[in-house]
């Protein structure tokens, strides 16, 4: 609840406030399920709200969209609101806006491949470094070549590119074998199948939108529905990071501000840190510690602060410490270390307290004025002044179609990018090498086609010889010639034979003209051939 101009969070014998300058210097909120996290997020989060900082929640269970709607009052309530001696308490609802990767419950949210970066993308789909280090080569060919990567479909056509690109791009950047494209192409299948390809595209979310007020300066309380999301650990966590790597980047150095810009509470929050790498924890760390100077607080829900690595674990400067349940010697271990990192209350036993701890009630240490966390105190957390369940699906749904961030986010938008230019760079060398292809077949045909008309032109000139005459024509002639001359002789001798009584047979005479006229049609086609021959060679 906001009260005096700062955070009242809880009561003892005393209030106790996490003080707005100083909610930038992140924190943690932990305990065992059913213990009050839920509750206690929402009471914070009601306050920056109220002071004009907008806030991010992510949703894994359903039950925070209740923000956008007033409170009962109950008779639990009542009793509460009394034992904490709460003066002008109000019911009231929040401004809300919802938000859903995969566009179900809340606005879509898009992040494009090359926004998000080959270390995430990495982590997104478990690669290993040498995979990892393909993937930067990918990246760095797009970068170079102006090959916008927006969706998978780009960047699974950049994989092909350089996979069939090799050898010219292994001498640049170094090794890319066919096993590391494969085995990327092979991990973007299983990415798909669970439904990740809608987290990439545009429009783009940009992250500013989340950093709005409304008409009377209360910040917008942004929940993103994360029961599906959840499902795929992996995808949420990467998108976390990427939403702290965002505004790390986007935002200006403010140095330490009378209150924050802006406040993130990541639910669930060992999903962000399970199976991190040792160069993505330092990602991490680099960016929980710089952050704050841009004005974002960080807060870290979840069971057990041991979830949560020490070297982050080391910048959460206000705490929130529900009960913790102890049933292992692990969970033993864990609670003496959470027991330690508080300053020791002489009044009670710290780990004593954490295992008798009821629901609604927390062990809390904040920052004081000059950045020096408070000794621990025993507290009950307040009542929220919103509806503590979730709302009703038509609400929702009403506030989603009203919102002005609908009409903006709503529609995919498919830009021309990597694979649109790649593709009309593979039409436009296909058509070039069919038209090459075309033209070496025309060339081909025009050639044989030359050297059949000389191949013809070779006989027509066989036939007619140079001088132009057609020398079977002349041959034929002879024959003619010769046939003629053996009729006459034949004729004449036959008349002789039998005007004149000659005594020479007829058959010996007729023989005798057949042999003189064929020898005579043999001469005649003798020398028209050769004078033919000779005409062509000369």
């Amino acid at each position: 609840m906001y009260s005096d101009k700062k955070i009242w969070v809880a009561q003892s014998d005393k209030n106790c406030y996490i003080l707005p300058q100083m909610a930038n210097r992140h924190g943690i909120i932990a305990g065992a399920t059913g213990t009050g996290k839920t509750i206690t997020m929402k009471v914070i989060a009601e306050s920056f709200s109220d002071m004009g900082v907008p806030v991010f929640f992510s949703d894994i269970k359903g039950d925070l969209s209740g923000m956008c709607k007033p409170g009962n009052d109950t008779e639990d309530m009542q009793k509460r609101i009394a034992r904490f001696g709460i003066e002008g308490f109000e019911y009231k609802s929040y401004p809300t806006r919802f938000w859903d990767v995969f566009g179900e419950k809340g606005h879509p949210v898009r992040v494009t491949v090359s926004d998000m970066g080959p270390t995430l993308l990495g982590k997104l789909l478990d690669l290993s470094d040498v995979q990892t280090g393909v993937l930067n080569v990918v990246f760095k060919v797009a970068d170079e070549h102006e090959l916008p990567i927006l969706d998978l479909k780009d960047l699974r056509k950049m994989l092909q590119f350089v996979g069939e690109n090799r050898a010219e791009f292994s001498t640049l950047y170094g090794n890319v074998s066919t096993a590391s494209v494969g085995a990327i192409q092979r991990a973007l299948l299983a990415f798909e199948d669970e439904g990740g390809e809608e987290l990439f595209g545009e429009p783009m979310l940009d992250i500013r939108d989340w950093m709005r007020t409304d008409i009377d300066g209360r910040g917008y309380i942004n929940i993103l529905s994360s029961e599906k999301l959840s499902n795929s650990p992996t995808v949420y966590s990467t998108f976390l990071l990427w939403m702290l790597n965002e505004l790390f980047e986007k935002l200006p150095e403010v140095g330490d501000l009378e209150k924050p810009r802006m406040i993130f509470f990541f639910d669930e929050a060992h999903m962000l840190f399970n199976g991190t790498s040792k160069s993505l924890l330092a990602k991490i760390t680099q960016l929980v510690k710089l952050i704050r100077s841009k004005g974002v607080g960080v807060y870290f829900v979840t069971q057990s602060p041991s979830d949560i690595p020490d070297e982050v674990l080391a910048q959460l400067s206000n705490r929130i410490q529900h009960g913790l349940r102890a049933y292992t010697p692990a969970e033993q271990k864990a609670l003496k270390a959470t027991a330690k990192a508080f300053r020791t209350n002489p009044e009670f036993d710290t780990e004593t307290e954490l295992m008798a701890l009821g629901t609604g009630e927390a062990l809390v240490s904040f920052l004081d004025e000059k950045g020096v966390p408070s000794v621990v105190e025993k507290v009950r957390i307040l009542p929220p002044q919103s509806l503590m369940g979730a709302a009703d699906s038509e609400s929702i749904n009403r506030l989603i179609r009203s919102d002005e961030f609908e009409l903006k986010y709503r529609e995919t938008v498919d830009a021309e990018s990597a694979y649109e230019i790649i593709c009309e760079a593979e039409r436009v060398l296909k058509e070039q090498q069919e038209a090459e292809a075309q033209a070496l077949e025309e060339e081909k045909a025009a050639q044989q086609a030359e050297k059949e008309k000389e191949k013809q032109k070779a006989k027509t000139n066989y036939k007619k010889g140079s001088s132009g005459y057609d020398f079977s024509k002349t041959a034929q002639k002879a024959a003619n010639s010769a046939a003629s001359s053996v009729a006459r002789s034949l004729s004449t001798n036959m008349v002789n034979t039998v005007v004149g009584g000659k005594t020479s047979s007829a058959s010996t005479i007729g023989k005798r003209a057949a042999t003189n006229a064929l020898s005579s049609v043999m001469r005649s086609t003798s020398n028209a051939v050769i004078r033919g021959l000779f005409n062509t060679k000369k």
